[in-house]
């Protein structure tokens, strides 16, 4: 497809979800957009390969057509896009079709249900003897864990719900206090709970007209009845319904992430080269973005911080599903800024790189690289790459104590 054919598409400027197929009508894509014609446009720019990585240039190869379904919000849409993955399981979303390093909700079986966020590959290990629910109804996959909590928080404005830390008093008197978590201290509140959780599974199953029909009807049936304070909740629900806030969303939305600038910065540690492990930490426009560190263990011990840089590297940019900086900072000089510009340049990648020159302190010297980027991002590069010097030693300590109890042990 060109740009040409874009045009012809006549994309509205609202939130849904838009799929990429082949000539033979097969699912290559699904993503969902805060506006469809600017998403889909974005996919037609000649940055593409730096900007989202070389698997999603591979599917444009391969499209020839795209068809979208517009949403009433930014939420809907991120619901339904969870909806179609697993429905259709596209190979272009992700290297992974079992979903295990994914996110799903989990809606628990008890007697006053719990709302779970829980890892694809924990749902996988899932042993009855060392958890204390029975799952009720699980839905997902969702690709980005940040994106998820926020949508989960829109969620539970709408539809109070109780979660992972429900069993801890205060939490829960705590979000009570605000609306977030139910009563559950009589009969009558215990049901109004179930109810929620009934129209809380409409919504995640992509059933809203459903639900607000549902919730129409019981509102008309205790106006019938005067049970006006119930019918005023009800009526509450549905304004929620129909006049969802997608505001916190935008900002983060965008394939997952904060639409800001994304520095990955890595680090490597190790003790006279035992126990050796690289990692990889991600800030928007300065922001540590936790959720998205990763930890490399080093193949083979050594004292080589260039060598050991040039593995890490490698290996996360075989990971074409993850979203690519705008800068990569590494810690070090000129060796490590070289090994990593060589690594994008095998990879096709333009991505700017900067060192951090660290004195006998170990605080940063000298940025090598960009003067613009050096400059205007300066803060954030110092920052970002002391948070990864942090990991790096937090995690090669980490290691090194287990191998030594386990020694211990053996």
């Amino acid at each position: 497809m060109d740009i040409q054919a874009f045009k012809t598409l006549n994309l509205p400027d609202a939130p849904g979800v838009y799929t990429f197929k082949n000539e033979k009508g097969d699912i290559l894509y699904i993503g969902r957009a805060t506006s469809l014609r600017d998403r889909v446009r974005s996919y037609f720019g000649n940055d593409l390969i730096a900007t989202r990585g070389p698997l999603l240039v591979d599917m444009m190869t391969k499209a020839s057509a795209i068809e979208h379904e517009e949403t009433g919000s930014v939420l809907e849409a991120i619901i339904l896009e969870s909806i179609l993955i697993r429905r259709h399981l596209p190979h272009f979303n992700t290297k992974e079709k079992d979903n295990r390093s994914h996110n799903f909700i989990v809606i628990t079986k008890e007697e006053f249900p719990r709302v779970l966020v829980v890892r694809g590959r924990s749902l996988e290990k899932l042993d009855p003897e060392e958890i204390d629910y029975e799952i009720d109804e699980q839905f997902g996959p969702f690709p980005h864990g940040t994106l998820l909590r926020d949508a989960l928080k829109i969620i539970r404005k709408i539809f109070p719900f109780r979660d992972a830390k429900a069993k801890l008093k205060h939490q829960e008197s705590f979000y009570r206090s605000l609306g977030l978590s139910p009563r559950l201290d009589t009969d009558e509140a215990k049901q109004d709970y179930l109810k929620t959780i009934r129209n809380l599974k409409l919504f995640l199953r992509g059933k809203k007209a459903e639900l607000i029909k549902t919730l129409e009807k019981e509102m008309k049936e205790c106006a019938d009845k005067q049970k006006f304070e119930e019918a005023q909740k009800i009526r509450n629900t549905l304004y929620l319904l129909t006049h969802i806030q997608d505001v916190s969303l935008i900002k983060t939305f965008e394939e997952g992430e904060q639409t800001g600038f994304r520095i990955e910065a890595y680090d490597i540690a190790h003790l006279a080269g035992k126990e050796t492990v690289g990692v990889m930490v991600v800030s928007y426009d300065g922001e540590m973005e936790k959720s998205q560190y990763k930890k490399f263990k080093i193949s083979k011990d050594s004292n080589d911080d260039v060598g050991n840089l040039k593995e890490v590297l490698t290996r996360r940019l075989k990971h074409v599903e993850w979203k690519m900086p705008d800068l990569i900072v590494v810690d070090g000089g000129v060796g490590q800024k070289n090994v990593a510009e060589e690594i994008l340049k095998q990879n096709n990648l333009s991505i700017p790189v900067v060192g951090v020159v660290k004195n006998a302190a170990h605080k940063a010297e000298k940025l090598l690289g960009d003067d613009t980027l050096t400059v205007k991002h300066a803060e954030a590069i110092v920052r970002t790459n002391a948070e990864a010097h942090r990991f790096a030693i937090a995690y090669h300590k980490n290691l090194r104590n287990r191998l030594f109890l386990r020694r211990l042990h053996s």
